[in-house]
């Protein structure tokens, strides 16, 4: 049962930490949020903890980076930006999609895998919010086409931050468990 708090304990600060790298200046869209997912999705043994765990980290950090980085923007506390549900949404089905993904082991091209339909799944997810009811947009076909194709220079962003952060995340995890036993599974 130690083991099993230990590697839980780990599990939940690598996530903490990787949500909230957000502080760090970087690219537009360069994430560890999809990331995260992925990694709880493959290593929590409670495979509910893969969907709350990740969503949770990302709301910690939203709400600093909603209340300090751009306090500015909002007229008082903000506990959810505008259209944060598609976010969430997505970070969730990223998590069900690693659920399934990783469900009989990890390995390198997974990993890979993983980061690619990640940042697909968000860039589809992400951007079906702007469009939905938006006045920016005709709501038919192509005003769909039109605001995917709007959100393509974020892609690279979407896809660096993606590979980045699971590789370190994954990657980190490793070399923990080949140091230390009591965060392998039993």
């Amino acid at each position: 049962m130690k083991k099993i708090d230990i590697r839980f304990g780990v599990l939940v600060a690598i996530i903490l930490v990787a949500a909230f790298s957000r502080m760090i200046p970087h690219p537009f869209n360069f994430s560890p949020l999809g990331a995260i997912g992925l990694f709880g999705a493959a290593h929590f043994t409670k495979k509910w903890q893969a969907l709350v765990i990740p969503v949770a980290a990302a709301f910690l950090s939203d709400i600093f980076i909603n209340n300090v980085i751009y306090a500015a923007y909002y007229p008082s506390f903000t506990w959810f930006a505008e259209g944060f549900y598609w976010q969430y949404g997505s970070y969730i089905l990223i998590a069900a999609f690693g659920i399934l993904l990783y469900n009989k082991g990890i390995s390198a091209p997974k990993i890979l895998g993983g980061a690619l339909a990640s940042s697909l799944l968000f860039f589809l997810i992400s951007n079906f919010g702007c469009f939905i009811g938006s006045a920016t947009y005709p709501q038919n076909v192509g005003g769909l086409m039109a605001c995917y194709a709007a959100g393509l220079p974020f892609v690279n962003g979407t896809v660096m931050g993606d590979l980045f952060y699971n590789a370190i995340l994954f990657g980190t995890f490793a070399l923990l468990q080949n140091r230390f036993s009591a965060l392998k599974l039993a």
